[in-house]
């Protein structure tokens, strides 16, 4: 469990997942999120980007269908990682942010398509991953 201000308090390591240097290539070279995910399916960034973009146009079940691909990417990458089903996943390591992102937006669309059990599941993970991802995304 983490305090207010991310400090880890149980003493499980964070866990630091590896760098996707050619996703984000593309992304910074305009490519379309569609694509890079075609090509990278198991980064939860492109999966991430895609819940967002549906999210934003109002396809709330594609949303959550994006995300829980890229939640499921991400928990693969973080078993491979070393992460044990807990411990930190901090924000301040950008290529966490891929997971951190595609959790928040599986939590977003749950809410929007009205699965609470859902909801509450998804932002205590998120919160227990670290607590400052939640308004980092939002910022």
């Amino acid at each position: 469990m983490s305090d207010a201000l991310g400090k880890n308090l149980l003493g499980i390591p964070e866990t630091l997942l590896p760098e996707e240097t050619d996703v984000e290539a593309k992304f910074a070279a305009g490519e379309e999120a569609v694509d890079i995910a075609a090509a990278h399916p198991t980064s939860s960034l492109a999966w991430a980007v895609l819940a967002a973009e549906a999210y934003d146009g109002g396809h709330y079940v594609e949303s959550y269908a994006y995300a829980r691909v890229g939640y499921h990417r991400g928990l693969d990458s973080l078993r491979k990682a070393g992460w044990r089903g807990q411990g930190p996943v901090p924000w301040t390591h950008a290529p966490n942010r891929g997971f951190l992102r595609s959790l928040y937006a599986l939590g977003r669309a749950a809410a929007a398509i009205g699965e609470t059990d859902e909801v509450e599941r998804i932002n205590r993970f998120l919160d227990d991953s670290d607590p400052t991802a939640k308004a980092a995304i939002e910022a």
